[in-house]
């Protein structure tokens, strides 16, 4: 066959391969599947994180950015959305949504969230919501305090527990710990709009103003003298985790009520902070259920 002879590609095959490549581009708007490598190393190599203005928030993700639309104390600047994603916000119509919607394409995002980010599509931005003070948490019966976790894919996921078990909100320190940004909210998937985020100066002076409030302060400890389930004496917990790897500061131990383990009888004794957390809440609801 010569090259005058080599039949062209079919109006038929154009419109296949067009719709195939409109699924593989929903696919990745969802997160569904993965942006191709080489295209990630070449958008990476290009990519600066933009400069942002103070209490400026960039929230990203169905699930998260669903949630922020809801909050009446989150101030809504912009949303930038496809067409999918945003039929899949169920607004409505634009006209509907509590802020100015912006249609753009994924690459659009890319641009300001870098291309590691698994939007989804949607990109809404935002004030950082208004600043909690502990007081606002008196009426809880169950709180939890982290001292200086650092990684907000794990503070993301403990805000996510945190919501699960009802506790009234998370306290952790301004220094060495997370802001509010679009790498926790996405995942805490939502539950930073449904629970306090605190954060404050002096982790020692907030456990004493939680005493003061009638909390017993519980801090998680592998080596702790007793188990958690039998520690608790009262109807207001606060638990207290320390920082992946180093666990609870000494200064920290020192202050809190009283000091426990989570009871593991296998082989490994320690867990990832999050999945403490976890543990921990489940154990003090229990316990706050049959105090009734």
């Amino acid at each position: 066959m010569t090259k005058d002879d080599k039949p062209d590609r079919s109006n038929r095959d154009t419109h296949y391969a067009t719709l195939r490549r409109a699924v593989r581009d929903t696919k990745r708007e969802r997160g569904e599947i993965p942006t191709p490598p080489q295209w990630r190393q070449k958008s990476n190599k290009d990519w600066k994180p933009p400069q942002l203005q103070s209490e400026q928030v960039f929230l990203y993700g169905l699930h998260t950015v669903r949630a922020a639309l809801a909050n009446p104390d989150r101030k809504l600047i912009k949303l930038s959305v496809t067409q999918n994603a945003f039929a899949r916000l169920e607004i409505g119509d634009p006209e509907a949504a509590p802020c100015p919607v912006e249609f753009v394409s994924p690459q659009d995002i890319d641009k300001v969230l870098g291309p590691e980010a698994i939007h989804q599509g949607v990109m809404l931005e935002t004030r950082a919501l208004p600043v909690r003070r502990l007081e606002a948490l008196k009426e809880s019966p169950l709180l939890l305090v982290l001292d200086q976790v650092t990684d907000p894919h794990n503070v993301g996921a403990i805000l996510r527990s945190a919501v699960a078990f009802g506790a009234g909100g998370l306290v952790t320190t301004q220094r060495h710990s997370p802001t509010e940004s679009g790498v926790l909210a996405k995942s805490a998937s939502g539950a930073l709009e449904l629970i306090p985020y605190i954060q404050i100066t002096n982790l020692a002076d907030a456990l004493g103003d939680l005493h003061r409030l009638g909390f017993q302060t519980i801090g998680l400890d592998s080596e702790g003298p007793a188990e958690l389930e039998g520690s608790f004496a009262s109807d207001r917990i606060a638990l207290v985790l320390g920082s992946e790897g180093k666990g609870l500061r000494q200064k920290t131990r020192d202050t809190v009520t009283s000091l426990a383990r989570l009871d593991m009888p296998g082989e490994i004794k320690s867990l990832n902070v999050s999945n403490a957390a976890a543990v921990a809440l489940y154990a003090a609801r229990q316990h706050l259920a049959k105090k009734g």
